[in-house]
């Protein structure tokens, strides 16, 4: 089994230019990808923080794992077989351009396991 290419951390802000100013502008993060609603910055050659613009977040979930393979539908069965709480099985979301799937871990947190369809992705 082929483990992870790269690790994304998303969190959620109500303000996309705001948080493109500090990442990128204060803090020189460089983007590794812009969606729209969302912007990743890469951290380290593999490590990247995420953020998606929404008009509310939900402070009891404010923050996502996502962890980057080609083998989405080999993790989604591993954690789904080891008994973990499946809130969404592997699919296409078209918008973002990837396929993923989520689930949550022990403590509650929202594991997306994906992969990404956009040809502009770098992989870490």
């Amino acid at each position: 089994m082929k483990g992870f290419d790269s690790i994304v951390t998303f969190c959620y802000t109500r303000d996309i230019r705001e948080t493109h100013l500090f990442y990128n502008g204060l803090l020189q993060l460089p983007m590794a990808l812009d969606q729209g609603r969302c912007r990743i910055y890469r951290v380290s050659p593999g490590g990247f923080i995420g953020f998606c613009e929404t008009e509310k977040p939900d402070p009891n979930d404010t923050v996502m794992i996502t962890l980057v393979t080609d083998d989405v539908d080999l993790w989604f069965e591993k954690l789904k077989t080891a008994g973990h709480t499946v809130v969404k099985s592997p699919s296409m979301n078209p918008e973002f351009r990837i396929y993923h799937c989520f689930v949550k871990d022990p403590s509650g947190y929202t594991v997306e396991i994906q992969r990404f369809e956009d040809p502009r992705w770098q992989r870490g």
